[in-house]
């Protein structure tokens, strides 16, 4: 577990994040903010507009009156007890006006008929009492006698509305208290998303983590891509969701939310992201959302944080620094290196085209050897899906570089009269310097 000395970041992590807006500024940003679906506190940017039907809300009271605002709340909860009060307080004045209560009486006189409440006179209080009623608060001088039956019935009419209404009220406040949403604000994500190589791949990467030392129970990690489609028919789709796998050996979005976490997604063929290059970045008319979800160790709520990235936001050819250290026997967090990136050589074609470049088409992929998750050995025996390859001498290659062919398959071919090829890791290295020092004039 990291030792933490609050919930709150230090004030370094602030100043961190402004500098690093300043030094690592997108190589591509635009000058017109676009429009996102998930800020980036995780928040929903839609407006709804032109609800002709708003008698829906009123049919879910409890959860319209935990959606509003803190200052509606109040004014709601004021507004129901004193309503609450001023209206069994007419009732029990006009009970005493009709049993005759309110007349005046001489106090040395015989004593009159014996009222339904005692010491009420006026409507002030008839007031008073209602309040002691429904909070329950006796102080001993108005009590409900037994002349009228009409003055017991509301006696409990009112214990009970105010007995609901206390629930309902009070139940609204914990609820707004409780609300998971509190719990995902001490969760951070990196202000800005990387695209660097991995283990000989492109990577889309982003860093998560928890400020907090309780744990989220049963994490999962979820990225969508939401972008504009035109169909085949020229439909077009403004909202189009597709689904981002998360790297993971064991080909779930589970995640041990111990220590901030770096989670990536690897570029290949079937993602999204595969045909968008350095240069393109800028012009992607997209957003990749990012959505945690889990269960509140302390409260077992379960909770969902979200965040989002645009084009502007995703950084080509930079990768995290560390930010973890070992220290007198455990691990320590430096938060103040929460989002700083260095640069890394990295081509700016997109890894569509790095696969071409080696020769990978549709269908070359040879039997046992998947692209991006392949078969990996599982205990004694047996593979299971999760790997890169079976070929363990590829795993050191760039993903440009093509396998290359032995000499005595060469010279038979050569002996036979075909002719001779040039081996595409040449022609890959060529592009990849070509690539790297186009990137580099742009910086």
């Amino acid at each position: 577990m990291l030792a933490r000395k609050g919930p709150l970041l230090p004030d370094g992590f602030f100043l961190t994040r402004l500098a690093e807006n300043a030094k690592q500024p997108n190589q591509f940003k635009t000058n017109s903010q676009r429009a996102r679906f998930i800020t980036k506190n995780g928040s929903c940017n839609v407006a709804h507009k032109n609800i002709r039907e708003q008698g829906r809300f009123l049919q879910d009271v409890f959860t319209t009156m935990v959606d509003l605002k803190w200052h509606y709340s109040l004014l709601i909860f004021t507004s129901a007890f004193l309503c609450s009060w001023m209206l069994f307080a007419m009732m029990w004045w006009l009970m005493a006006f009709a049993h005759g209560d309110l007349e005046p009486r001489d106090p040395n006189g015989e004593p009159g008929p014996m009222p339904c409440v005692t010491a009420i006179n006026s409507f002030t209080s008839a007031f008073l009492f209602s309040i002691e009623v429904q909070v329950t608060i006796g102080f001993g001088g108005r009590m409900v006698t037994e002349e009228c039956p009409l003055a017991i019935m509301v006696l409990i009419v009112q214990n009970i509305l105010g007995l609901i209404v206390n629930a309902v009220m009070l139940g609204c406040v914990f609820m707004k208290t409780a609300q998971a949403n509190r719990r995902a604000e001490t969760l951070i994500f990196s202000r800005n998303a990387v695209i660097a190589p991995r283990q000989g791949r492109p990577t889309f990467m982003f860093r998560l983590g928890d400020l907090r030392k309780s744990m989220i129970i049963s994490a999962t990690i979820q990225l969508q891509v939401i972008r504009r489609t035109v169909t085949t028919e020229g439909e077009v789709i403004p909202v189009c969701q597709l689904d981002i796998q998360v790297e993971n050996p064991l080909r779930s979005n589970g995640i041990f939310l111990v220590s901030p976490l770096i989670i990536s997604h690897t570029i290949e063929r079937g993602s999204p992201l595969y045909e968008v290059s350095a240069h393109s970045l800028a012009t992607e008319d997209m957003e990749i959302i990012v959505i945690l979800e889990g269960v509140v160790e302390t409260t077992g709520i379960t909770m969902q944080a979200r965040t989002s990235y645009t084009p502007e936001e995703i950084l080509w050819g930079r990768r995290f620094v560390s930010i973890m250290t070992e220290e007198d026997g455990r691990y320590s967090v430096d938060y103040s290196k929460f989002g700083n990136t260095v640069p890394v050589r990295m081509p700016a074609l997109s890894a569509k085209e790095l696969d071409q470049i080696r020769g990978v088409q549709e269908g070359d992929v040879p039997e046992g050897q998947l692209q991006g998750w392949g078969l990996v050995r599982a205990g004694r025996g047996g593979f299971r899906r999760g790997g890169r390859t079976c070929d363990s001498s590829s795993a050191s290659r760039p993903w440009y570089a093509a396998q290359p062919e032995k000499e005595e398959h060469v010279k038979a071919k050569e002996k036979n009269g075909q002719k001779k090829t040039v081996q595409l890791e040449v022609i890959g290295r060529k592009i990849e310097v070509e690539g790297l020092g186009d990137f580099s004039d742009r910086e």
